[in-house]
């Protein structure tokens, strides 16, 4: 009985944060459904991540990241912003995750640029030549020719290009939990916290609610993923899709909220490396993500409030 009336007490905690009520008519008065976007250039001093002919990785995060920003203050007024780095800093992603934690984010959006590899070699038969090979040991070492297959070999700048948007992969799921446990409290300021502080982390009611909180921010997670990548496509740009990502994205697991990493472009290609540094090209980036942005938030506002599914 005890743990089934502490399972109704977090079960109405949930509630009463998604829900108020309007104390003129009783109606419920839907609460914002996205109050703090928590954005994260990747990389940062002397992490410079991936390099190109001219620019780096943590350059062009950074500048994407800060327009990104103005953008979503102008454009998303009712919605807070909190940049990881504003200048050229080092912060390992075990602290990144901690400023995005305590600053209590509704999502959490980390910017890269992505790499494709050295430069691509090329080769095409041309005809045989002869090599000089040996055989035998000491004196009776002799010489021969024999006729091998001769080819021109020559390399061009690395053409990968395109977006992904990654989200963390599924067997990340006890991580996640974790992390939401441990920040739970964080997020309790709007209820009474006081029912929660006497229950063990371990208690099946309160990780009843933990695995909820985890499977809705993953569910969330992979809709703005798709979200971003369908409006890349609207503007010409190639997607490759959005994605689960096992490795290297330690940070998307550890924040307790939805989370995507977007993987600009290729900076290993010289053309998607012009783009990137570009006015236009970061402007066109920073539009892309303002408008899935604002579609996610549309979303959740339709499913806390029963009037859609969000689609």
């Amino acid at each position: 009985m005890e743990r089934k009336n502490a399972a109704l007490v977090l079960l109405s905690l949930v509630s009463l944060c998604l829900v108020s009520f309007n104390p003129d008519t009783k109606k419920p008065i839907q609460k914002q459904a996205l109050k703090k976007i928590i954005i994260d250039p990747g990389h940062g001093g002397t992490d410079r991540g991936a390099s190109g002919r001219y620019s780096h990785e943590s350059e062009i995060a950074l500048a994407i990241s800060l327009k990104l920003d103005s953008m979503l203050r102008d454009e998303m007024p009712d919605v807070e912003t909190y940049m990881t780095r504003r200048t050229d800093i080092f912060d390992p992603v075990t602290r990144k995750a901690q400023i995005a934690n305590r600053e209590k984010g509704d999502l959490f959006v980390c910017i890269h640029v992505n790499e494709g590899g050295g430069p691509q070699k090329h080769s095409e038969f041309i005809g045989y030549k002869e090599e000089t090979r040996y055989k035998g040991k000491g004196k009776k070492k002799k010489a021969y020719t024999v006729k091998v297959k001769d080819y021109r070999v020559w390399y061009t700048p690395n053409s990968a290009k395109g977006t992904e948007t990654f989200i963390y992969g599924v067997d990340k799921s006890n991580a996640a939990k974790e992390a939401i446990s441990a920040n739970e409290d964080l997020y309790l300021d709007s209820v009474s916290a006081k029912e929660l502080k006497d229950f063990n982390p371990r208690d099946p009611a309160k990780m009843m609610i933990i695995n909820m909180k985890t499977q809705s921010y993953f569910t969330r997670s992979t809709s703005l993923a798709l979200t971003i990548e369908e409006e890349f496509q609207k503007v010409g740009r190639i997607s490759r899709e959005a994605k689960q990502r096992q490795k290297g994205i330690w940070v998307l697991q550890a924040v307790a909220m939805p989370a995507v990493l977007v993987e600009t472009g290729f900076i290993s290609n010289p053309e998607e490396e012009d783009y990137l540094n570009s006015q236009e090209g970061q402007q066109q980036i920073c539009e892309v993500l303002v408008r899935s942005l604002k579609r996610y938030k549309y979303s959740l506002e339709k499913q806390l409030s029963g009037t859609g599914n969000g689609k």
